[in-house]
């Protein structure tokens, strides 16, 4: 979701799917005052002109951005609220990573392996951005994991180039990974995960090789989020759960091949309010998104010539 505030008012454009899928996410914002719409909507002119060219659109990260972005520069005194993809974002985010770093260095404890989910990169960049600097300056070395949803894989079948950072093409070019602005993601239950493109940043390290990046579907990680609830007792997020996915399966790698190592995970966001993706996969009927060569390629095709 995007918001767009002025004073103690607060617009939120929440993605449309989301806005079905996540009630629960919506009922609290709106107990605090905010008016959430979904987008893209009808109340802006750049959500008209997504909704002309995508009709049925579930909607997306990029889609919400451009809607409030619109409203913060249409509306006098409001202002729009960041909250993912930008370096100045992922720079603030980095709290996460150092927080982690310090507790780890308290007990003597140096991490083989650091994942994290990934969607606009913020999550993930804060997470490994201090683990990141001692990499890129020789101190140390790990393995930084990005975990992706299967249906929006901006790093493993997006191309590095310049792409606008949202939707309705409002926003400055960043050279990313992207699927293309004009992605529009299948409606999968990870809503945090589902924009087009990837920080710069890091970008750059998964570029420069530096960091690996993983793709993982929608049923797999609600299996690992299931395990891990009932084993630790904590119900995980859809976001956050794809990077315990991928962190069960290193472990599950390290007991094949008899060889211990420290792994560590983001682990970000309860999962209560996302009950009725759990309900739907508890009953089977959580459905997958298979993601076609050709409707990357619808996304690619859009993207500026630069």
């Amino acid at each position: 979701m995007a918001c767009a505030f002025y004073n103690l008012d607060c617009k939120v454009f929440m993605v449309k799917c989301s806005y079905e899928q996540k009630p629960f996410r919506r009922e609290i914002m709106r107990t605090y005052g905010a008016q959430v719409t979904p987008s893209p909507s009808s109340s802006s002119a750049v959500g008209r002109k997504i909704l002309a060219e995508f009709p049925d659109t579930p909607g997306s990260l990029g889609c919400a951005v451009s809607e409030a972005v619109e409203a913060a520069v249409t509306n006098e005194g409001y202002r729009y609220v960041l909250g993912s993809v930008l370096n100045q974002v992922l720079l603030h985010q980095s709290i996460i990573g150092l927080e982690t770093k310090a507790a780890l260095d308290k007990y003597g404890i140096k991490p083989d392996v650091i994942i994290g989910c990934a969607g606009g990169g913020s999550n993930l960049g804060g997470l490994i951005a201090p683990f990141a600097g001692e990499k890129l300056r020789g101190e140390a070395d790990y393995r930084l994991v990005a975990v992706e949803p299967a249906s929006c894989p901006s790093f493993t079948r997006g191309k590095f180039a310049y792409d606008f950072c949202d939707t309705g093409r409002i926003c400055p070019l960043a050279k990313m990974y992207t699927l293309g602005s004009s992605f529009m993601p299948a409606s999968t239950h990870a809503g945090g995960l589902r924009y087009h493109g990837m920080n710069p940043v890091l970008s750059q390290l998964y570029h420069d090789g530096l960091l690996e990046a993983v793709a993982v579907t929608q049923n797999d990680v609600f299996k690992a989020a299931t395990e891990f609830a009932r084993v630790e007792g904590i119900l995980p997020a859809p976001e956050s759960s794809h990077a315990i996915r991928v962190a069960i399966d290193e472990a599950l790698r390290c007991k094949r091949t008899g060889k211990a190592e420290t792994i560590v995970f983001g682990l970000t966001g309860t999962g209560y309010f996302d009950m009725v993706a759990y309900g739907k996969f508890n009953d089977g009927t959580l459905s997958e998104a298979p993601l076609t060569d050709a409707d990357i390629e619808k996304g690619f095709a859009a993207m500026p010539q630069i």
